[in-house]
């Protein structure tokens, strides 16, 4: 038997979309101006990309490079927009200046965003304590997801931390969806996938052109391939041969 883990392709555009739908992602995020790590896409953005896939989508809640919130009434506005133009998932996630979670500005967010369900981003790789943070989100409405590297490195330095995390799937704060994402290449798929974390997210490693190029349909498809692997028979995923890959 085996069973699809998930796979998220970040999309600038409908042609992002397109291509990545058709190479067997599952979900988009979706994201504007890579050089500063992904913005908030304007509502036209997510229209034109709803109506080209239909995958589901989780858009960026992010107004400025970093992990500050900013302007939090501004940017409940832009979810509100985005909501009405049909938006219903989201990534978001605040810190303050101490390395904490920004309570204040992530249950604001959560409000608006009542109904939805949403990611905490990659600002828990940056968070001076990640168990606390856990803690203090585990009870907010719609956080279904943690977007990690394990460390803010990447995945080559948090790989420990991430497969710690996993055994503890399940207890107060770690019932979410651990999303691998940030320097993920191929040979870490066979390391997850064994610990039982099947979500896994790319952007650079969709597109071999880089940044400037669109998504490859290749690409992503040699990715969901790698994600297509067997469990065994007490219904773990089996330990496969090392798989090489093209680095994001």
């Amino acid at each position: 038997m085996s069973t699809r883990a998930v796979l998220e392709v970040i999309a600038l555009d409908a042609e992002d979309a397109v291509a990545a739908q058709a190479g067997g992602a599952d979900r988009l995020e979706l994201v504007t101006d890579m050089a500063a790590d992904g913005l908030t896409p304007p509502p036209r953005t997510f229209a034109a990309i709803r109506a080209a896939v239909d995958l589901d989508l989780r858009v960026m809640l992010r107004l400025a490079d970093g992990f500050a919130a900013g302007d939090v009434d501004r940017l409940a506005d832009v979810a509100g927009e985005l909501r009405t133009a049909g938006a219903d998932q989201f990534v978001l996630g605040f810190l303050d200046a101490a390395g904490g979670v920004d309570l204040r500005a992530v249950e604001r967010m959560a409000e608006v965003l009542a109904g939805c369900r949403w990611t905490f981003h990659r600002a828990i790789d940056r968070a001076a304590d990640r168990d606390a943070l856990r803690k203090e989100l585990a009870d907010l409405p719609g956080l279904d997801t943690y977007l990690t590297a394990g460390a803010a490195e990447g995945v080559d330095e948090g790989l420990p931390t991430l497969l710690a995390e996993a055994r503890r799937r399940g207890e107060p704060g770690y019932e979410q969806t651990l999303l691998v994402g940030g320097g993920l290449r191929l040979d870490h798929v066979p390391h997850l996938l064994a610990a039982g974390i099947d979500a896994f997210h790319i952007g650079g490693a969709a597109r071999p052109g880089g940044w400037d190029g669109p998504v490859s349909e290749e690409a992503v498809r040699s990715w969901r391939s790698a994600l297509e692997l067997p469990r065994g028979a007490g219904g773990r995923r089996e330990a496969p041969v090392m798989v090489q890959g093209p680095v994001p």
